[in-house]
């Protein structure tokens, strides 16, 4: 079975196309957009040479299922998925962050604390913590939206200070952000699993706020776990064997250690809607 790396669409009413890391965008009437989540894998940015077969239908249908599983929390940009590889959606005005909630001190949330800064994105963590010890209440440290280059850690100060987001709208996809989280923890407990943390990507379609762009799959954040380990482990996440793999965990692992490739592709970051 082939790997779909690649897509060269026309539609009709077509007004651009844009190739991600990882998604084919096409725009449709300036109202729509077709995303087609291909087969590519990337590390830190670069796309790999070679793609894995079925993960892009994989990601699009357990993103669509939760875009469906949320929709009584927050509207969203989807309309239907014509195919296991597609999503069509509505075009949103993009809000220039992500919000990242984390429930677990892991990953670069850890290696910020171990060292020695325990305040991440303006929120204070607590003296005395273990690597993937749970929070008390999970956490949100957003991002900005970089259009080149990578994203920067920014507090929930920053963002309404230099007016990226309103403070009446920043307060509304907080509340957002956790009730997500909320739902995407039941939902993966059932399963036996963790969902450790995620990111969120909000919009405006009018005056309306919407989540955007994928949710709760493993591509985004890892998803770690079983429900026996879950309970072993209690209030961390020590001993807890991964069952889903972040789809970026291995290559990203490879690519520190040193592994060369000499036809990586780097691309640029989509800054006009996600």
């Amino acid at each position: 079975m082939n790997a779909l790396t690649r897509t060269d669409y026309h539609f009709p009413g077509q007004t651009k196309v844009y190739h991600g890391k990882v998604r084919d965008c096409y725009f449709i009437n300036d109202e729509y957009m077709v995303m087609v989540a291909t087969d590519r894998i990337s590390a830190f940015d670069v796309i790999l040479p070679k793609g894995i077969p079925y993960k892009g239908q994989v990601l699009n249908q357990i993103a669509a299922m939760f875009l469906d599983a949320t929709a009584d929390i927050v509207p969203n940009w989807k309309l239907a998925t014509p195919d296991p590889m597609v999503t069509v959606g509505r075009l949103c005005k993009p809000f220039p962050i992500e919000m990242i909630i984390r429930g677990y001190l892991t990953g670069s949330s850890w290696r910020t604390y171990k060292s020695g800064q325990h305040t991440i994105c303006g929120v204070q963590i607590p003296d005395g913590m273990k690597e993937h010890q749970r929070f008390a209440e999970p956490i949100i440290t957003p991002t900005t939206k970089a259009e080149e280059g990578h994203d920067e850690d920014i507090s929930r100060e920053e963002i309404i200070a230099r007016g990226l987001i309103s403070e009446e709208d920043y307060t509304q996809i907080e509340d957002i952000t956790r009730k997500l989280f909320q739902r995407g923890t039941e939902i993966a407990a059932k399963q036996g699993l963790i969902l450790v943390d995620t990111k969120y990507e909000f919009g405006k379609i009018g005056d309306q706020i919407v989540l955007m762009d994928e949710i709760h799959t493993p591509d985004s954040r890892p998803v770690r776990g079983t429900l026996r380990q879950r309970r072993a482990a209690g209030a961390t996440l020590e001993g807890v064997r991964p069952r889903v793999a972040d789809g970026q965990r291995l290559p990203r692992q490879r690519r520190t250690a040193g592994a060369r490739n000499d036809t990586r592709i780097r691309e640029q970051r989509f800054g006009a809607l996600h």
